[in-house]
């Protein structure tokens, strides 16, 4: 009974065993929660951002002079007012802070103001008068791979070309499937949209920021190098965050925020509408796969051929990352001991993409699970027999080599989920709003079908290599 009562009082003492309240909790419910678009500064001024209304355009002049003439303007400032790095980058330093020569995607950065009031801000944006001269896009991956269209960087428009080649390259199974699968564009969406205050230091050689991130460390060294100023005179405190889900890990208005405070000698605040929000942050890639999966006549899953495309966009951001999860994933949760896969990330002239939940595995998924039910019905087996037939366990080998080493129940939970009962139907009168999935109130009821189907993937750690 001691040792009990012992062992119960460290468990709680440690947090484990314990259900912990969230500390963030109790506050949002109430209401008093303080979101990053919350903060606020006496004698703040108002940050906002011009951007490119061209996917590519090459930049004859920037003319603030109109923009500056406004009652109420304290600042404009393009490229050639960054006293530092011109560029960041979680991977690649190749984004620029705001274009200078040249814009590469609708929404890029060129120039940014601040004023007293939100209102002043946004006129002062329709001031600036920007000369461009259109250019021709490139907007389709396989022409960044082919060499058909110009390099937008100096290392080219492939930022990364990764294979995963194992086993018999000759093999040829008694069944098989293949299919193209194209992934769309998908953007996090998150609530509470991007704010930040910025406030300069009185000897105007350093800044405070408060911003909802998810990365505060790499933040930190991105803005120092871009301000020109020792990393330690940057300080960033975590803002009230509503939502990431990946979208919070590269730059958006960060270093805007801090160069405006420094210029104007006084706090900044910005804080993006929605419309903004979908311009300034990375999104998850869209991906173009083949694949073709080879199978003994009993269902057995023998051989995997895949080729994937990822579209970064204009700027690396994670994709080389992204892309090392995808082609690693691209066996899925199942035994192979044949694998060849070719992947790409590319750049393009449409918006740059980087982490979102799941971080190239949800491409990779799509992709392998429509397979797997080609697969069935080729082998006249039920999607989950077949998955049952081909499940990972601890001691297989992954398409890399890697042995699963640790538990991997995979078939226990494709059981356990098989024998849960199906919903009821719905009566037709039913609310849409209770309809599982959030129909909401968009469509009649009788209109509404509701479909069952299955998918199994896995999620690595770590980025599959790793991440400096």
């Amino acid at each position: 009974m001691a040792t009990t009562t012992t062992s119960t009082a460290t468990r709680q003492r440690n947090g484990l065993g314990t259900s912990a309240l969230r500390p963030d909790g109790i506050p949002k419910v109430q209401g008093r929660f303080a979101f990053s678009s919350d903060a606020w500064a006496d004698n703040m001024l108002w940050g906002a951002t011009l951007r490119s209304p061209h996917p590519h355009a090459r930049i004859r002049s920037i003319d603030t002079s109109g923009a500056l003439a406004i009652n109420g303007v304290s600042a404009v400032i393009t490229a050639d007012d960054v006293p530092g790095k011109l560029t960041y980058g979680l991977i690649a330093s190749d984004q620029p802070v705001f274009a200078r020569d040249v814009v590469r995607y609708v929404g890029e950065p060129v120039a940014a103001v601040a004023a007293d009031h939100p209102e002043t801000a946004r006129r002062a944006l329709a001031a600036i008068k920007v000369d461009y001269e259109v250019l021709t896009p490139l907007v389709d991956a396989e022409a960044a791979i082919d060499g058909s269209f110009p390099a937008m960087h100096p290392d080219g428009n492939v930022i990364r070309r990764q294979r995963v080649v194992r086993g018999d390259q000759e093999f040829v199974g008694d069944v098989v499937v293949e299919g193209t699968y194209e992934i769309g564009m998908q953007d996090q969406a998150f609530l509470g949209l991007e704010a930040a205050l910025a406030l300069p230091d009185d000897d105007g050689g350093g800044i405070e920021l408060f911003v909802a991130t998810q990365w505060l460390h790499e933040d930190q060294k991105q803005i120092a190098a871009c301000l020109d100023v020792p990393i330690e005179r940057v300080r960033l405190t975590l803002g009230g965050v509503g939502g990431a889900f990946g979208g919070r890990e590269d730059i958006s208005l960060q270093v805007h925020c801090c160069l405006l405070a420094l210029v104007t000698k006084r706090p900044i605040k910005m804080q993006y509408g929605r419309e903004e929000s979908f311009y300034g942050h990375i999104h998850r890639h869209p991906a173009k796969i083949f694949m073709r999966h080879h199978a003994d006549r009993d269902g057995t899953l023998r051989r995997v051929e895949a080729r994937i495309v990822l579209d970064g966009g204009a700027y690396a951001s994670t994709s080389s990352a992204v892309l090392i999860n995808a082609v690693t994933h691209m066996q899925g949760p199942y035994k192979c001991e044949i694998a060849t896969v070719d992947g790409y990330a590319v750049r393009s002239n449409n918006p740059p993409c980087g982490a979102m939940r799941g971080f190239g595995v949800v491409q990779a998924c799509f992709a392998h699970e429509s397979q797997m039910d080609k697969l069935a019905d080729a082998c006249g087996l039920s999607p989950v027999d077949i998955r049952l037939k081909n499940a990972m366990q601890t001691g297989d080998r992954l398409i890399t080599g890697q042995v699963v080493e640790s538990v991997a129940p995979v078939a226990r939970c494709i059981r356990e989920t098989a024998a849960l009962p199906m919903p009821a139907p719905l009566p037709d009168d039913a609310d849409p709003l209770l309809i599982p999935g959030g129909a909401g109130l968009t469509a009649r009821r009788s209109n509404i079908r509701r479909g069952v189907g299955w998918g199994v993937s896995i999620k690595n750690l770590m980025y599959s290599e790793g991440f400096d």
